[in-house]
């Protein structure tokens, strides 16, 4: 009778351990220890290529397929870290991939079921195809749109197998984005956040700006050919409070569009893909040690001149210095004039436009400052830089510039911006008789950011 209840009393210690056990929360998800079963495949096997071929076909209107075919390809997303939700990227290739494309699945989380390298096939009967927020896409049919493969849907659907590959990302520069690129796992290598960005009082986060609504949108910029893109971060990431790496480096991530087809962006699954561990490279800027703000006011432009020909007539330079017809104009709005330029339906896909005072005499006066006003518009690139120099040869692709330390503001990709104050910036040392030249530069034909220029003042004493 003792040894019974010795047992008895074992046994209900052991139900309350496993009870107590299974009610403990845990939010670190591991991917199930389980034996993962190859898919039985009935139908064809086709590659995501010829799925862009059908959506192509169809002029990117949405399609749902009949045919029992299987598109097989490898999971280059992850939502461990919040920056993807409810969507799986997935590419034909582990290394040297060639085409792409995202799948809408209403399920959350997803990695650990669909891990990071996993084969995946996709059971495409029923399912439909098209462009959603200007990439390819397989989902379900929702009115016009790509709508979800559903929960209960997704085992049947999208059917995973043993092998997770380890996934190479394709080297790739900025300026080679295109669209057989795009839900492709690529890297960028000698990059850098800007300085105005990093290198403040208050550096920015990923996402956690009081004006980041829903995603940070951060340029990130090559220190090989000065072309920018944006890097993408959920406000619901994991990452989000985190501050922009200060020095340059790599990065890997997904290359996509935003939310309304304007520009390209760069979405990373976690900050362990940056790999910024190169010195910065920084343009030398004008660096004045010394007092200035005067109050006196030295030189100064409205552009209330009527048209950029009586501009040039007050001794302004308006070139293109690569021969196109891409130029400053004098453009207004509600009475005011300004400066104006746009690579918008310039046909150009490698400009270099210039606009250059005359010579300003600072002869007579100490301790200048430069300032003037900027409103930037449909902004898909930071492509405008200014410069000072002393020796101006009349020729601006032969004179020796040294780059202002003023940020050019960032503006909306949908619509206009505000006019926003640049400077003041010391220019106290850069000599007696100085001209100012305003660079608008893009080898992108997607770069075509609209700049206002206006406003523009030296003071001294």
């Amino acid at each position: 009778m003792k040894t019974i209840q010795i047992k008895l009393t074992f046994l209900i210690i052991l139900a309350l351990g496993l009870s107590i056990t299974s009610c403990v929360e845990d939010d670190d998800f591991d991917i199930p220890n389980t034996v993962i079963n190859e898919p039985e495949i009935d139908g064809d096997i086709v590659q995501i290529s010829a799925i862009q071929g059908i959506i192509e076909q169809n002029d990117g209107e949405n399609f749902t397929i009949d045919d029992n075919i299987y598109v097989e390809g490898y999971v280059i997303s992850s939502d461990e870290g919040g920056n993807f939700f409810e969507e799986l990227i997935i590419q034909d290739k582990p290394e040297n991939p060639t085409a792409g494309i995202r799948i809408s699945v209403n399920s959350n989380p997803l990695f650990t079921k669909y891990n990071f390298g996993r084969k995946v096939y996709i059971k495409m009967q029923g399912l439909t195809v098209g462009i959603t927020n200007g990439v390819y896409a397989i989902g379900t049919v929702d009115g016009n749109r790509i709508g979800q493969i559903q929960d209960s849907q997704a085992d049947d659907v999208i059917l995973r197998t043993s092998e997770t590959a380890e996934i190479v990302p394709l080297p790739v520069s900025i300026s080679e984005f295109s669209n057989s690129l795009e839900n492709l796992f690529i890297q960028l290598n000698d990059v850098q956040f800007p300085r105005s960005s990093v290198l403040v009082d208050q550096p920015l986060t990923f996402a956690a700006e009081p004006n980041d609504e829903f995603d940070g949108e951060r340029v990130l910029e090559s220190c090989t050919s000065g072309s920018t893109t944006i890097v993408s971060t959920s406000t619901f990431s994991d990452f989000r409070t985190l501050t922009l790496p200060t020095q340059a480096g790599s990065m890997s991530g997904v290359l996509s569009r935003d939310f309304f087809d304007d520009f390209y962006i760069f979405a990373l699954n976690s900050p362990e893909d940056i790999n910024f561990d190169q010195e910065r490279c920084d343009p030398d800027l004008l660096f004045c040690d010394g007092p200035s703000g005067g109050s006196t006011v030295v030189y100064q432009e409205d552009f209330e001149v009527g048209s950029i020909s009586d501009l040039e007539s007050a001794g302004w330079t308006n070139v293109n210095v690569t021969g196109g017809n891409l130029d400053y104009i004098i453009g207004s709005f509600s009475g005011d004039a300004y400066a104006q330029i746009s690579g918008f339906n310039s046909g150009e896909t490698d400009s270099e436009a210039w606009l250059i005072t005359p010579q300003i005499d600072l002869s007579a006066s100490i301790e200048e400052d430069l300032s003037l006003n900027i409103q930037t518009n449909f902004d898909n690139g930071n492509i405008l830089t200014i410069f000072i120099t002393d020796n101006y040869t009349g020729d601006p692709t032969t004179t020796e510039w040294t780059q202002l330390d003023l940020t050019v503001p960032s503006g909306p990709s949908s619509g206009f911006g505000s006019f926003t104050p640049v400077g003041p910036t010391n220019i106290s040392c850069a000599g007696e008789n100085v001209w100012i030249g305003f660079r608008y530069i893009s080898t992108d034909p997607d770069a075509t950011t609209r700049y206002h220029i206006d406003d523009l003042e030296i003071t001294g004493n």
